[in-house]
């Protein structure tokens, strides 16, 4: 990669990172769901109007909107509002790649190979150290909603995945409408109306900082430049910068917050990014050729065409609104 490109993959990469801090910023204005309903509303207007019609299906618009924008930022979100630490989280989301993993051995047929699995269990060891690091007396809902997040996000992946999309920030533009109108609903049924209404009446500079850095910084920047790099290299050059994600997100919480970060949480880093490396970096295994054959005669001649959706790379760290590599491969932006 030239050097400048270079420049700007790390830059993506340390927007996502900061972006858990900015996260909690707006938690102390906000609650969690209008949060994520005001952020997804800044980013899809008035950029829809300007990034085309929608170049995938709709049924996956709608699908990776639901799971992505509803239950994974709403779940995020939610987690670090109820105490799960910004540095913690940029770092434990990442457990998306491994559950992406898993989802498309089961789902896409992947088989994913001796070193994968190698590399999704020492990932799943750092989640545990990292739950030992925070012990019995830690946030134990807000970092079991994390991890659900990082779930969803996998499936959210596979999904992505199956669609295919050319174009990342028009997808995600498009993704970004979804969620809007139920995350309010939500918000009004879960949070109340008195609280939603407080937060409106409240906002200030700051709180239209921390909406327009989600918005616009995070999702139309961010995924507009990582798409770009992902149009003029391959994913397997643009694809380990997300992995600087979580090293920008836990130092910035250390400097910016005060988070403290404890030897055993390094460990924990450790573990789970050299896990998500080897997991997302070395591709599955198709699917036997005696397999498909045998899928493909009971199914006839247009089956036995179809090889199956080829391996490729699992998506590393957000925040914005973002899934694994497709056609264009989407990375794991936390906070995306």
């Amino acid at each position: 990669m030239r050097p400048i490109h270079t420049a700007l993959a790390v830059l993506v990469a340390a927007v996502w990172g900061f972006n858990f801090v900015v996260i909690e910023f707006g938690l102390g204005s906000f609650p969690p769901l209008l949060l994520s309903a005001l952020r997804f509303l800044v980013a899809a207007l008035p950029a829809v109007f300007f990034v085309g019609r929608p170049k995938v299906a709709w049924k996956w618009i709608i699908a990776v909107g639901v799971v992505l924008g509803i239950a994974k930022f709403g779940l995020l979100f939610s987690g670090m509002a109820n105490g799960m630490p910004a540095g913690l989280s940029s770092l434990v989301l990442q457990a998306q790649a491994v559950f992406t993993a898993v989802f498309a051995a089961v789902v896409l047929k992947e088989r994913p190979g001796r070193l994968r699995i190698a590399g999704m269990t020492v990932a799943f060891a750092g989640i545990a150290v990292a739950a030992v690091d925070e012990g019995a007396s830690g946030p134990v809902l807000g970092f079991t909603m994390v991890i659900a997040a990082a779930a969803c996000w996998g499936v959210s992946n596979v999904l992505t995945r199956k669609a295919s999309p050319p174009d990342a920030l028009n997808f995600m533009v498009w993704v970004s409408v979804v969620p809007v109108l139920p995350l309010a609903g939500l918000s009004l049924l879960i949070e109340g109306p008195e609280r939603d209404l407080a937060a409106l009446r409240g906002l200030d500079w700051s709180g239209v900082g921390v909406i327009v850095y989600l918005a616009w910084i995070t999702t139309v920047f961010g995924f507009g430049a990582w798409g770009f790099l992902l149009r003029t290299y391959p994913a397997s050059s643009v694809a380990p910068f997300s992995l600087l994600v979580p090293v920008f997100g836990m130092s910035s919480a250390a400097l910016v917050l005060g988070e403290e970060v404890s030897g055993l949480r390094w460990v924990a880093a450790v573990l789970l990014v050299g896990g998500v490396a080897v997991t997302s970096l070395v591709p599955a295994k198709p699917r036997p050729v005696a397999a498909e054959a045998g899928t493909a005669a009971g199914a006839g001649p247009a089956a036995a065409a179809d090889p199956g959706p080829a391996p490729e790379p699992a998506a590393a760290a957000d925040p914005g609104p973002a899934p694994e590599p497709a056609a264009v491969p989407l990375p794991a932006a936390g906070g995306r």
